[in-house]
């Protein structure tokens, strides 16, 4: 009966091939869209998951909160690890992990360099692997990490380095110019979706931890881990962690009321505030939103499916009346039309599996991750489609088969089915979601992407073009060589201004802490550090507003702070700060001027307050201002300087507005999925359109010819049926409107410096959609407002 129900399915469709093949088309690119968000969806979830103890798995995370403003850092202070095995009964295991980078060296036997590296480097204790039972190939966590001087290698780095995991054990590899590390262990590599990226660790004990000794010390760069006792759980841990943060923070009377709490293992890639080592994360915002598009997706792909086969009533009255006369029970017909709507999405997911593999190398650019799709690897993708096909195959074809089986056969058979009002109704219901559905994604598009251009566009308050940051070595032998590296630079043609800086205006590279103000100390804020030489103000036009530029001098006697500062301080009159003194990180400094303020986070963010002065041992980088005409050569010149000047080390540089562009690749990415989105769903609608109103018009064939004898314009007929389209465009717009503002002002929040929400997206978006349903029906309806009548007349 199966086999039989296939053959009828599959003549049916080949009989309507047009039809057929507009829902095979929309079903597709619906599906394909749906199966790559799955795979990106379940790539994020799967993050830091399978790990045995995985529930049991915290990290120790410090949270600030100042009268204006809350803060968050994943970093710790270093005696915490200490004092929390001593003093926390409920933890079974705490880990200390620390992040570093530098220079990787593999020498011969006459000590000259056969790889030549720059990698991060992780500082752990043995304990961190056994908190998450990390596999080991070979070595242990205890006999591996215990020795100082020590280092295990994943498997992979192993290979790059040595050239194979056996050969690595027992060999020396140096970590900068100094430390001689010995391989002791190779442990498996970590995978993709790991907020760990590991490849090279090194012992605990080679770490000079004894000079963090101080608890308002916080370093993003150092992590601790904990396993909870069985049994134990977060909410029996609150009141002896309240304990613990009191005896060391609060007895100690540290600013911002600054304390310790527990973040679940599975919370860390999903929570922004405090970040991880692999620097990637999403919010479960971001998440949900994906999941929100996917569903829109795949219901305008249904909907097409659901307006076209009941448009077909009328065609399969005559099969149905035949099949009920010869003894066709409903239930038997319900499953020949459910067949057939399984024949349609089986084929639709085929060729939506081939549109994956192809889209999905430009998902992976888009998002920078290794993301797999393939259906052994990871079965749960399988089960997915199994799972989408089945749900489309019912809710699409369920409706129309229960409509198409509940003809009356006498009147089928006599042709005489009439269009039920509450089926055009549901009709109409349908096209208007559909259309809701593409005015909301068009408006959030040209939100998303003005607010884009307005990040791109809006003045910093600093001068951003051509202008290269090139990183340097901060030793105290490098040091001796910025002066002369400074003098040959500038010889270069094409380099006009030289800066040695902490990094450029606007950096998330930051540094802010406690400070006094003219013997006062403030406890209401924080203020922002940035050291930099004399030339940084006018390499990157910053604008004095009062007083002067700090000298060149080798010792921080003087300093710039910024409006932003003043403002914090109620101080109305710039000119009263010039000679007051401020102490900060260790200083004592006369303010000499105060700079206009520029944005020196993303425009996510408000301006800090912030103070700018000379520090050399704390210079990271060097910013050079080039001629942008000479942007390529001058590049090449500067990097055979450096490699000159600094052999031991490894070049690196990028260009301010890169790294400014940078900030915002959530947002691009998030406008890249969005005009996608409308694009296909656009295109989906229109395929759907199309098909009704072909069928529509086919339907009237006769109406129309009658009308054109009896003197009606072309005008007039291609107005008879466009007439309900436009209608409904208009109710889809007036729902998705206000809808469309929800989302669209939610998601502007998130930026502090943004765009406001007019009228003329939405407006814009009305005008669109009208222009698409037009031009989508008029195509058709003029084609049938054209036709000779005679033709349509003569048959009946």
């Amino acid at each position: 009966m199966f086999s039989l129900n296939l053959k009828i399915a599959w003549r049916n469709l080949w009989k309507n091939k047009s039809y057929t093949l507009i829902n095979i088309f929309g079903l597709s690119i619906g599906l394909a869209c749906c199966i790559l968000i799955f795979i990106f969806i379940h790539y994020q979830l799967s993050f830091d998951r399978d790990y045995k103890n995985e529930n049991r798995i915290f990290r120790f995370v410090t949270n600030w909160q100042y009268p204006n403003y809350n803060d968050f850092s994943k970093g710790i202070p270093i005696p915490l690890a200490v004092a929390a095995r001593n003093e926390l009964a409920g933890l079974d295991k705490v880990g200390v992990i620390i992040k570093r980078g530098g220079i990787i060296h593999v020498r011969d036997e006459n000590g000259k360099d056969k790889i030549k590296t720059e990698h991060s480097v992780y500082y752990i204790e043995p304990d961190f692997f056994e908190i998450f039972d990390i596999l080991w190939l070979y070595g242990s966590p205890q006999k591996s990490l215990t020795e100082p001087n020590t280092v295990v290698l994943s498997e992979n780095m192993a290979k790059k380095l040595f050239s194979s995991t056996e050969n690595s054990l027992g060999k020396s590899l140096t970590y900068g110019n100094k430390i001689n590390l010995k391989v002791t262990g190779i442990f498996k590599d970590m995978p993709a979706n790991s907020s760990f990226p590991l490849d090279i660790v090194i012992s605990y004990a080679t770490f000079n931890s004894k000079k963090y000794i101080y608890w308002d010390g916080i370093n993003s760069a150092m992590e601790c881990y904990v396993l909870l006792k069985e049994g134990v759980t977060l909410s029996d841990m609150s009141k002896p962690l309240a304990r613990f943060n009191k005896k060391h923070y609060g007895d100690a009377h540290i600013a911002g009321k600054q304390n310790n709490s527990l973040q679940p293992l599975k919370d860390i890639h999903f929570d922004n505030r405090y970040g991880s080592f692999s620097d990637v994360s999403i919010t479960k915002k971001e998440i949900y939103g994906l999941s929100i598009i996917g569903i829109f997706l795949i219901l305008t792909a249904g909907i097409n499916f659901i307006n076209l086969t009941t448009a077909q009533t009328g065609n399969r009255s005559k099969e149905v009346g035949i099949r009920k006369i010869m003894g066709g029970q409903r239930k038997q017909i319900v499953v020949q039309f459910l067949a057939e709507t399984l024949v349609i999405t089986t084929i639709a997911m085929i060729i939506a599996c081939v549109l994956t593999e192809l889209a999905l190398p430009q998902l992976q650019n888009l998002f920078n991750e290794k993301i797999v799709f393939s259906f052994f690897g990871q079965p749960v993708i399988f089960l997915f489609m199994a799972g989408l096909l089945i749900l489309v195959s019912f809710l699409a074809g369920f409706y129309p088969a229960l409509v198409l089986s509940g003809f009356s056969p006498v009147l089928a058979l006599k042709n005489r089915i009439s269009t039920n009002t509450d089926r055009l109704n549901l009709r109409r219901t349908l096209v208007v979601v559909q259309l809701t559905i593409t005015v909301i994604l068009l408006i959030s598009t040209l939100v998303i992407v003005s607010q884009m251009d307005y990040l791109r566009r809006k003045p910093l308050g600093f001068n951003t073009k051509a202008i290269a940051m090139i990183n340097i070595p901060s030793d105290s032998l490098s040091q001796t060589k910025y002066k002369t590296f400074k003098q040959q630079a500038l010889g270069i043609a094409g380099i006009d201004m030289i800066s040695f800086c902490q990094s450029a205006p606007m950096s998330d590279n930051v540094n802010s802490g406690e400070f006094s103000y003219n013997g006062r100390k403030n406890t209401n804020f924080e203020l922002r550090n940035v050291k930099a030489d004399e030339n940084y103000f006018a390499l990157f036009n910053l604008e004095l507003i009062a007083g002067k530029i700090f000298r060149y001098s080798e010792i921080t006697t003087g300093c710039v702070v910024n409006e932003t500062f003043l403002k914090k301080m109620n101080i109305t009159r710039a000119e009263d700060a010039i000679g007051k003194t401020l102490t900060t990180n260790g200083y004592d400094m006369k303010i000499e001027g105060v700079v206009k303020d520029f944005n020196d986070l993303s425009l996510k963010a408000p301006i800090s307050p912030l103070v700018i002065y000379p520090q050399k041992g704390n210079y990271y980088a060097v910013a050079a201002k080039i001629n942008s005409e000479q942007l390529l050569p001058v590049m090449k010149k500067i990097e055979v300087l450096w490699n000159n000047t600094f052999p031991s080390y490894i070049h690196s540089a990028s260009f301010v507005n890169d790294d400014i562009n940078s900030y915002y690749e959530n947002e691009r990415v998030t406008g890249v999925l969005f005009k996608t989105a409308a694009i296909v769903i656009i295109l989906i609608s229109f395929i759907g359109l199309f098909g009704l109103i072909s069928f529509i018009a086919a339907r009237r064939t006769r109406e129309v010819a009658i009308r054109k004898v009896l003197g009606a314009s072309t005008f007039e007929i291609i107005s008879l049926l466009n007439s309900a389209f436009l209608k409904m465009v208009l109710v889809s717009n007036l729902i998705a409107w206000p809808l469309a503002y929800l989302f669209t002002s939610h998601w502007l929040t998130g930026f502090a410096y943004r765009i406001s929400l007019d009228i003329w997206p939405f407006t814009l978006a009305f005008i669109l959609s009208i222009a698409i349903t037009l031009v989508t029906t008029i195509l058709k309806s003029y084609k049938a407002s054209t036709k000779n009548p005679v033709d349509a007349l003569k048959h009946d």
